[in-house]
């Protein structure tokens, strides 16, 4: 992305590096984010998110649109519904190895596996506890037409946990919305093909502000 954007990544609180307790409402993400935007000046900038940092994105995009340029969702949803036999092995402090087993494409490498493995595993169960919890009561499938900001739709075509259907089903309903589907990958696109998700985002980036460079 160098030469297209000045990407921030950011640790949600109680994730990463950062302090605090992670959140059980996608609101409570959202207002979070919206601080960190006030505290550090930044300008109208382009939210994009994973999954539940979709969901994020989206929220922030609805209540607060004058900061928005655009947003970018990989692998998420208008809505997301959570299995409640995860939610329950997650609260009694067990990750389900399904969950794992349903993030990644079949072409994934034995090396890209172990890293996930690795980073899933060394994560609390009460940190997913509460992202998915989030994750189960977020619905914006009717606030959806109100976000009028470009929108970029990115999902591997083998995710399980977000299936094409549902960006498919954000295209329709967001004005601007336009779906890219990487072939072959999961729920982890991002990871499992890079630059192809790489690509579509600085086409994406480059059509919302022509000659930023």
């Amino acid at each position: 992305m160098k030469g297209n954007a000045n990407p921030l990544a950011v640790d949600l609180p109680g994730h990463g590096r950062s302090e605090g307790v992670p959140e059980n409402e996608i609101s409570a993400y959202r207002d979070w984010l919206h601080r960190f935007v006030e505290t550090i000046g930044l300008g109208p900038f382009i939210p994009a998110g994973h999954s539940m940092g979709g969901a994020i994105a989206l929220d922030y995009a609805l209540h607060y649109p004058e900061e928005v340029l655009g947003i970018i969702l990989v692998g998420s949803g208008g809505r997301l519904r959570v299995l409640p036999a995860f939610l329950e092995s997650m609260r009694e402090g067990t990750v389900p190895g399904t969950l794992f087993e349903s993030l990644y494409g079949p072409e994934t490498s034995d090396e890209l596996l172990e890293k996930g493995r690795e980073e899933l595993e060394s994560t609390a169960a009460s940190i997913y506890y509460s992202d998915f919890c989030a994750c189960d009561k977020f619905d914006l499938i009717e606030e959806l037409p109100k976000i009028k900001q470009p929108a970029l739709i990115i999902c591997g075509s083998e995710d399980c946990l977000t299936p094409v259907k549902y960006s498919h089903f954000l295209e329709d309903k967001l004005p601007r919305g336009r779906v890219e589907i990487i072939d072959g990958a999961g729920h982890m696109a991002m990871l499992e093909n890079p630059e192809a998700v790489n690509r579509a985002i600085a086409r994406f980036i480059e059509e919302l502000i022509p000659g930023d460079r």
